[in-house]
């Protein structure tokens, strides 16, 4: 999860802010599982974004 990453926090600590268990996270990150709408706000609000930010796609990298 590029949000995560970018925070420097591994799964076990989203999942600790976000009260939801490690292994749920690595499941969706793998797209193995779908999070529910009161999931994602869980992970939102754990790394202090709103819902929208959740579903925008990674930017481009940079050309060169």
């Amino acid at each position: 999860m590029r949000l995560r990453a970018q925070r420097g926090w591994s799964q076990e600590a989203l999942a600790h802010e976000s009260g939801l268990h490690r292994t749920f996270i690595a499941h969706v990150e793998r797209q193995v599982r779908n999070a529910s709408i009161d999931n994602v706000e869980r992970l939102a609000d754990a790394l202090g974004v709103s819902v929208a930010v959740m579903f925008q796609p990674p930017p481009d990298p940079p050309a060169g």
